[in-house]
């Protein structure tokens, strides 16, 4: 548990504000701006990543940056994570825009307090937005080009920018969660007893 600070009379855990109603609007606004620059720069990065490989590789190729254990490849992914639901590119845009919703919705229930949780949401938001740019762009698929194997132990299945900042983001906002009481607190404020 952290420090806690009082902020206009609301007392913080240094983590998760008690009561976001009396913390100092400048504040989140800060938040919100650190937290578009950070998902920003994910899309950005994952983006111009894909750019490269869809120039500078085919399907059949792959260039070996470390022999015997990370290469890069050209998947092309019309399905979700690990290939599941092929070509389901609506069903997989429609729950992606409602996770985003709902963490949206989280985030203002639940606003972080400090730069782990916001850098938790923000690459877990840009790694997400960053997959959605290539749903939307025909052909519609998701361009996966990281392979990570030990051969002939195992072989990782191709990934991308975007999806390494969602697994950073959510093992991040775990932490932060245990940190926080997040779920906790979410438990009293809907199980307390009415007047």
């Amino acid at each position: 548990m952290g420090p806690q600070v009082e902020h206009a009379g609301c007392i913080t855990t240094g983590l998760v504000s008690e009561d976001k109603s009396t913390v100092p609007l400048s504040r989140y606004r800060r938040e919100f701006r650190l937290l578009l620059i950070i998902a920003a720069l994910v899309v950005t990065l994952d983006q111009l990543s894909k750019l490269w490989i869809r120039a500078n590789l085919s399907p059949a190729s792959q260039l070996e940056l470390l022999p015997g254990f990370l290469d890069l490849v050209l998947v092309r992914n019309y399905g979700a994570a690990f290939g599941l639901l092929p070509h389901q590119t609506g069903l997989i845009i429609a729950v992606s825009i409602a996770g985003l919703l709902i963490m949206s919705l989280f985030l203002h229930r639940f606003p972080p307090a400090n730069t782990l949780g916001i850098t938790s949401f923000a690459l877990i938001v840009g790694g997400t937005a960053g997959n959605l740019v290539d749903r939307f762009r025909p052909p519609h698929y998701v361009t996966d080009f990281i392979r990570v194997h030990l051969h002939p132990l195992f072989s990782w299945p191709a990934f991308n920018i975007a999806d390494a900042a969602m697994i950073v983001g959510i093992l991040a906002l775990i932490y932060y969660f245990h940190r926080s009481g997040v779920f906790r607190k979410a438990y009293e404020r809907t199980h307390r007893p009415k007047d």
